[in-house]
């Protein structure tokens, strides 16, 4: 399936679902009350058959969160690239480990460094730092009292 036909599928499917132009992947914002439905029918549409995620990460924009998540599909050899724009004020997302294993650990990661939280995620604890640190070093809003970054 080609990105335009991917693109048409997806509007058939999700007709809130905006798309970003440009790149060489099909990008969609998506609402983050409608992730977990979504996420869904992208893996078990057989037309689409997202069966694999690849890449999930958060970028900090002073101002809001984005969660991005990469999907390709092993069997049709297409990708997609979709993003939720999450409150900075309560950064919480529903959990697709469940679909996709690899999310586990990538969910965790994102908890872990930007304190995002993942409902219903059957682990979420810190990954890499200790239960006593206190922040996000990944948030732009981070100071790091050692070696006073600002951004």
């Amino acid at each position: 399936m080609n990105n335009e036909d991917l693109k048409n599928k997806i509007t058939e499917l999700f007709p809130t679902a905006t798309f970003e132009e440009g790149g060489e992947w099909v990008n969609i914002f998506i609402d983050p009350a409608q992730w977990k439905t979504i996420a869904e029918r992208l893996r078990t549409t057989n037309e689409l058959a997202f069966d694999y995620l690849f890449c999930l990460t958060c970028v900090d924009w002073k101002t809001h969160f984005t969660m991005v998540y990469h999907l390709s599909s092993t069997i049709h050899r297409h990708a997609l690239v979709l993003k939720i724009k999450l409150e900075r004020s309560n950064p919480e997302v529903e959990t697709v480990c469940d679909l996709w294993r690899t999310a586990e650990l990538h969910e965790r990661e994102v908890y872990d460094l930007f304190g995002v939280t993942f409902l219903n995620h059957p682990d979420l604890r810190r990954l890499f730092l200790t239960d006593d640190f206190i922040g996000y070093p990944l948030r732009k809003d981070f100071e790091d009292p050692i070696n006073m970054i600002k951004l």
